[in-house]
């Protein structure tokens, strides 16, 4: 069901010759890597946080990981990853899968995705994605605006 929600949103908004299905696993940063030929860098990873009784979805480079400092001051809340299950309930993608498209809660994308000129989400299920620019990965993804919550691995 994950696919269809996120390749009927890209669908409905022109962009679904986009979307690519693997026959191996993209559940991780490394793994769609792999699967793409591309640089981890280029993934572009949904990350879900809890909020009150909802969900906010952070995309960022896979290069990244959350600055919690600039998170909280950015939101207001210290960052807290929801569960495998909430994410599920929340966004109606399974983790391994979790996009921005098709979904019920605010998504943000990171200013760490703005250095490539292509991008790639995953597309609702831990063996997909979609390629796109980080212009186009914000107007399909309905994001609210450009945040800047992500530091590089040390």
């Amino acid at each position: 069901m994950s696919w269809e929600k996120a390749y009927n949103h890209l669908k409905e908004r022109g962009m679904a010759e986009r979307a690519i299905q693997f026959e191996v696993s993209s559940a991780t940063v490394a793994l769609a890597a792999a699967a793409l030929s591309c640089e981890p860098a280029h993934i572009a990873k949904t990350l879900s946080f809890a909020d009150g009784e909802g969900c906010i979805l952070v995309v960022a480079a896979g290069d990244r990981k959350i600055d919690n400092k600039s998170f909280k001051a950015r939101f207001g809340f210290k960052p807290r990853m929801l569960s495998a299950e909430r994410v599920s309930e929340l966004t109606g993608h399974q983790v391994g899968g979790v996009c921005p498209f098709g979904v019920d809660c605010p998504v943000y994308l990171d200013e760490s995705l703005k250095r490539f000129e292509t991008v790639y989400p995953a597309c609702g299920t831990a063996s997909s994605a979609v390629r796109l620019s980080p212009e186009e990965l914000f107007e399909l993804s309905g994001a609210l605006d450009w945040v800047d919550v992500t530091k590089a691995f040390e």
